[in-house]
């Protein structure tokens, strides 16, 4: 047997129809750019998180950077994250000319532990990005806490959440802006690169919507320095056609999550530990990630038996060359590196079957044993 860490293919055979005909729709219409299909998204994608403002852009990665422009971050500011995360998010604070501050992860949810927030704080702070790593959001009540006590702005990474809660409240809802990708392995995913930025902040949402068109407005006119960064209409046809179905795909992946943990932890319990959904949060399981003993060698007799998994993240982005001036150095962020050590995710797509996941229990028993 052999399983991929993501198969879309059965996905879109089952929207196949549909999805060719809405791309039908953008090719007759000749609207290529910021038509009636992205304002529907970006509509519908901001009612999904309680938020006033759906600003699409060209990807995930330009969504951090231009809400952080939008924030008011520049050159000399710092913004406080976590290192165990993907590149684009302190690599958008660098783009920002600002300072990535990165402080350690809570060892049960992989997120930005608020208790060290504070002591990184300093007058150079601007803003807070938490990753809601995994599916899963981090501790909102006590970085808005402190967000607000310091007057700092809060950018959720939302890349890995779309459609998560925290105590009944979505993305977005508590903050100053949150983020999205639709990168085509994300839970919603477009056929190539696409972002949105949310908020409730109506001068943020009015800055990221200059911004992503070279920072004019009116047309021709710049006051500001923007990019070319907009979600296409063939993108947003696409994310149309799947959003509807965005609940029902969560749903899959908690119930495969669930399957996991109930069978590894009979099994395999002393060597693994399952992730944790904290109580209040809705875990929408981008990822399934165990955090496991001899993590290398598990991966490679997997890999042996027709198995694929990931490690999300082996090397943490305070060890990476690129930051080395920022003068970090190993033994910093010791959750950080320890997670890198261990973490490794398992196969996780709506789809997966049921004697897939058996397979892979099974297999990851046979190691231990």
């Amino acid at each position: 047997m052999r399983i991929p860490m993501l198969d879309l293919s059965e996905q879109y055979s089952k929207i196949k129809d549909e999805v060719l005909s809405k791309l039908d729709e953008v090719m007759s219409s000749s609207q290529f750019i910021l038509g009636s299909h992205v304002k529907q998204v970006e509509n519908d994608i901001a009612e999904m998180s309680k938020t006033n403002h759906g600003i699409g852009v060209g990807n995930g990665s330009d969504a951090i950077h231009i809400a952080l422009q939008a924030a008011g971050v520049s050159e000399g500011d710092e913004v406080i994250t976590t290192s165990f995360t993907f590149f684009a998010t302190a690599g958008s604070i660098a783009r920002a000319n600002a300072k990535p501050v990165f402080v350690d992860i809570d060892p049960v949810t992989f997120n930005i532990d608020p208790s060290k927030i504070e002591a990184a704080i300093t007058e150079k702070t601007k803003a807070i990005i938490p990753v809601h790593l995994y599916g899963q959001m981090a501790d909102m009540d006590l970085i808005m806490e402190i967000a607000n006590k310091h007057n700092l702005h809060v950018i959720e990474d939302a890349a890995q959440a779309i459609g998560s809660t925290y105590k009944g409240k979505q993305v977005g809802e508590m903050s100053s802006a949150a983020t999205y990708s639709f990168f085509p392995t994300k839970n919603l995913g477009a056929y190539g690169d696409g972002g949105m930025i949310v908020s409730n902040n109506d001068e943020i949402a009015e800055q990221a919507r200059v911004i992503r068109v070279h920072g004019s407005k009116p047309k021709y006119h710049h006051h500001m320095l923007g990019y070319n960064s907009r979600l296409d209409e063939l993108q947003a046809a696409v994310l149309n056609v799947k959003l509807p179905h965005l609940s029902t795909w969560s749903e899959n992946r908690r119930t495969h999550a669930n399957y996991y943990t109930e069978k590894l932890n009979d099994l395999v319990g002393d060597f693994v530990i399952m992730p944790n959904e904290v109580e209040g949060n809705y875990h929408v399981f981008h990822q399934y990630t165990l955090r496991v003993k001899k993590r290398d060698e598990l991966q490679a007799f997997l890999k042996e038996q027709g198995i694929a998994t990931m490690i999300y993240y082996s090397i943490p982005l305070h060890l990476q060359p690129v930051f080395k001036d920022l003068g970090y150095k190993e033994g910093d962020l010791p959750e950080t590196e320890k997670a890198a050590e261990q973490a490794l995710s398992l196969p996780m797509f709506p789809e997966l079957k049921q004697e897939q996941q058996d397979y892979v229990i099974e297999k990851i028993a046979e190691f231990y044993s």
